[in-house]
């Protein structure tokens, strides 16, 4: 076994219990270890992306019991890709918190850590019930680190975010535990496996578990009507913290691509493509919600919440072809979405520690400081969020209007998408117009004409994110070469269940 797969998981943990039990009262040093660790976690994505490339499926049996009866972990480019997405905006999430965010509170870093844990979890188990564990560790992390820095509009939004969060994993336990009933397995690929010949009387029992998976997955991946959590709790977290909630609601999608393409895919009898009449009409609502947020926020925070929400729309049509095309279309959207919105997030907060007590309202204030780079940061953010040409956005929605065009709803998904393109541009038009060009002084109220200077690391670390969804611009050819392989991948339940379970399994290859 290649044990280089669970260092994605063994590496933050041990990080986390090492901040918390040595180093609670020393920030610089908690700065430092976090720094390096995530660093470290960085070049171990790379090389397993890399090792994962060659279109083998790998499988790491925990305390080497054999699946399905132990823990499996499962390497393939799917996942290897999603841990690599995850580690480059980890590392510009702890940059841009070491200059300044991480001292409102001791415990930043090691939350930091445990959040990485256990969403690279649920990016590598192989087990549904470890999916939901990990889900845990993730949210648990994520109520912490919401709750940074404290405040009464933070703590109102946390325990909003935290009951809809638990809401949540009470329907994952249901979920799991119908699966469980009707198959006797919580391993994917023997689900897989067993759905196809499950007694006709435990059809509905499958089916309801399947579908109330979907509702977790789309409660985390804010589809509507499930996604008015998300405005709410982005706009009151701390702007490190959105910045790596951008890869929370890619788990959600995630979650779909694996258990739903997959597991409940075109091989699973009965309960096949159990997904597939709901996602597309909530996608195009999503689509259509998120922009109108969008054209209706007052604030700079919601407003990039709410294009959050919008580039979920155009994640999820994608993702509910669940062929080839689709698939190679939400791969390369939802990277590009992921660093968008961190970008974005990032220079939100930039504009609003800025703006005294304007913050990020979308009313005429006096000039910001350090205008030119501030505006200049949030025009290619916004434009790349946008969708507008040659940046990734108008990449991605172009692999995602040709996915659609030969579906029988290819005209409705097509004017949906443009049209609420537009929204979405006009949105973030009269957000920057608003805050950089409409600029009123008055004496009593003017700003220094220089202020406070951003931190060099905050600085760095907003406009690495876009010089990435710029480098994955410029790498559209090889970057959609790899995202069409891993999508035949995904679409190959054979061969994954294979891999899992042995040359025995009842799926063929290629199925």
């Amino acid at each position: 076994m290649n044990h280089w797969i669970i260092a994605p998981l063994i590496l933050p943990a041990f990080v986390a219990a090492f901040l918390v039990l040595a180093l609670s009262h020393d920030l610089k040093r908690q700065r430092l270890v976090s720094t390096a660790a995530t660093v470290l976690l960085l070049g171990t994505a790379a090389g397993l992306f890399l090792l994962a490339s060659d279109g083998t499926t790998r499988v790491y049996l925990l305390g080497n019991w054999p699946a399905p009866f132990g823990i499996v972990m499962v390497l393939d480019r799917l996942s290897a890709l999603m841990l690599l997405v995850t580690a480059v905006l980890a590392l510009a999430v702890v940059v841009y918190a070491c200059g300044g965010w991480d001292a409102k509170g001791r415990y930043f870093h090691a939350l930091f850590q445990f959040q990485l844990m256990g969403i690279c979890g649920a990016f590598l188990t192989g087990d549904a019930f470890n999916l939901f564990v990990f889900f845990e560790v993730m949210l648990i992390a994520s109520y912490g680190l919401m709750l940074h820095g404290g405040g009464p509009y933070r703590l109102r939004a946390g325990f909003q975010y935290v009951a809809i969060n638990l809401a949540g994993s009470t329907l994952f336990l249901f979920a799991v535990g119908l699966i469980y009933a009707t198959t006797g397995t919580l391993n994917m690929a023997d689900i897989a496996v067993k759905a196809r010949s499950v007694a006709e009387g435990d059809m509905a029992l499958l089916r309801t578990g399947a579908l109330l998976l979907l509702l977790v997955f789309a409660l985390k991946a804010a589809l509507v009507p499930l996604h008015w959590w998300l405005p709410t709790a982005y706009g009151a977290a701390p702007a490190p913290v959105t910045a790596l909630f951008a890869i929370m609601t890619k788990v959600g999608a995630y979650c779909i691509i694996r258990m739903h393409g997959m597991v409940f895919g075109p091989d699973a009898g009965a309960v096949a493509n159990a997904a597939a009449p709901w996602l597309l009409p909530a996608a195009l609502l999503t689509l259509v919600t998120g922009a109108l947020g969008v054209l209706a926020t007052r604030r700079l925070l919601d407003l990039v919440a709410f294009s959050v929400v919008w580039s979920m729309g155009s994640l999820l049509v994608a993702i509910s072809l669940f062929d080839a095309g689709g698939l190679t279309a939400a791969l390369y959207y939802a990277v590009h979405s992921t660093i968008a919105a961190a970008a974005l997030f990032l220079v939100a907060d930039m504009v609003m520690r800025h703006r005294r007590h304007w913050e990020d309202r979308l009313t005429v204030a006096p000039p910001v400081p350090y205008a030119n780079l501030l505006s200049g940061l949030f025009f290619l953010a916004a434009i790349t969020m946008a969708g507008l040409p040659p940046f990734s956005g108008f990449i991605g929605k172009l692999l995602v209007l040709d996915a659609v065009r030969r579906t029988p709803v290819a005209v409705w998904t097509w004017g949906l998408i443009l049209a609420t393109s537009l929204a979405v541009i006009i949105g973030f038009s009269r957000a920057g117009s608003t805050l950089f060009w409409k600029a009123e002084t008055r004496a009593e109220e003017a700003l220094p004409a220089e202020g406070a200077k951003p931190p060099m690391a905050t600085v760095l670390a907003t406009a690495g994110m876009i010089a990435t969804a710029a480098l994955l611009t410029a790498g559209a050819g090889p970057a959609t070469a790899v995202f069409a392989a891993t999508a035949e991948q995904i679409m190959d339940v054979g061969g994954y269940v294979t891999a899992v379970l042995g040359p025995d399994s009842t799926i063929a290859p290629g199925r």
